[in-house]
């Protein structure tokens, strides 16, 4: 069981790196997603778009087997493990699910989309929903619950709960280096990861003007490793692309500064930069030590276009063995091991 169970970290900040340091006097009672397909528990599965996995083979894992949901996985996704290990429930629920009841609202739910980013453009192209209207519907769902529960007690949700940001892989994977036009015409690496950074700061002051407190923002992980960053890379087969990965590196250091500049100018946020990239990178590395026999080739091999498992796709006989699901996801096994390396 992970380290999170049951307690919540504060920050101390030295060099903008983060340290953790355990609060047993706080539960975290709620938890709310935004972001892309990584914590998308099935957001899209109503929208014209591309990026929907509500058929096997995702799901073909998932809670008994073969129940696709719309979660761009075999089974669960790091926002199921979260509210597991914190003891909040089994599952993370889609705000656009229409099964939702009070009780399912109260504990938290997932606004993330995939395929959207810090970027704009990026949920524009793919047709997904921007992060400016997951925070609509956060909005909404604030005046659903001031009718639900009250005004009070609403209030008393959105600042004790714990909200996670996962986003900006698809910006540089998507928009960036495979769409080109018109962001690598109008950008270099450096003045468009501002860019996104830029649109990740605003986000935090938006979510932090709604009455969120504790934030956690996920670093990109080592895109380069992607199996579909390396196909679409045009390297060698499974090595990694250096240019996409410190592509990523960048980022990642412009977003932790930005986090630590945030955290000194906003009264009571504890905003925190979680570091996925080297945890990630060491699982691909070291996948022997870690019990995966394949880390950079995905175990349901799209045959699409955009690299996603389809009713065609070619499944590898045991998902446990692999890192990754499909072309851009891990696997459930992937996800719990490396939740359980940041927790380490």
């Amino acid at each position: 069981m992970m380290a999170l169970l049951y307690v919540v970290f504060i920050m101390l900040f030295i060099s903008c790196e983060a340290k953790l340091q355990l609060r047993k006097d706080i539960n975290i009672t709620a938890l709310f997603a935004f972001g892309d397909s990584i914590v998308d528990q099935g957001n899209n599965n109503n929208l014209i778009t591309h990026a929907k996995c509500n058929f096997l083979p995702y799901g073909k894992d998932f809670m008994g087997g073969n129940k696709p949901t719309g979660r761009f996985s075999n089974a669960r996704t790091p926002a199921d493990m979260l509210v597991e290990d914190f003891g909040i429930k089994k599952l993370m629920p889609a705000y656009l699910d229409s099964n939702l009841k009070v009780e399912d609202l109260k504990t938290g739910v997932s606004f993330a989309s995939g395929a959207s980013g810090f970027d704009l453009l990026t949920a524009i192209v793919a047709s997904a929903l921007p992060l400016s209207v997951q925070l609509a519907l956060f909005q909404q769902y604030i005046w659903k619950m001031n009718g639900f529960i009250g005004e009070e007690a609403t209030k008393n949700i959105v600042k004790k709960s714990l909200y996670i940001v996962v986003a900006g892989s698809d910006d540089l994977c998507n928009t960036y280096f495979m769409l080109k036009f018109p962001r690598k015409i109008q950008y270099n690496v450096d003045s468009y990861t501002n860019l996104m950074v830029d649109g990740a700061s605003n986000f935090i002051n938006d979510l932090y003007n709604m009455g969120a407190r504790r934030i956690w923002i996920f670093g990109l992980p080592p895109i380069g490793c992607l199996p579909s960053q390396i196909l679409r890379g045009g390297g060698a087969p499974k090595i990694c692309v250096d240019e996409y990965n410190q592509a990523a590196q960048i980022v990642n250091t412009k977003l932790s500064n930005k986090i630590y500049s945030l955290n000194k100018k906003l009264p009571q946020i504890e905003l925190l930069y979680i570091n996925i990239y080297d945890p990630l990178l060491d699982i691909i590395v070291n996948h022997d030590k870690y019990g995966f026999e394949d880390a950079l080739s995905a175990c349901c091999q799209g045959g699409n276009v955009y690299l996603l498992c389809d009713n065609i796709t070619r499944i590898c006989e045991n998902d446990a063995n692999y890192l990754f699901w499909d072309s851009y996801h891990l696997t459930e096994r992937g996800y719990r091991v490396l939740l359980d390396q940041i927790s380490n």
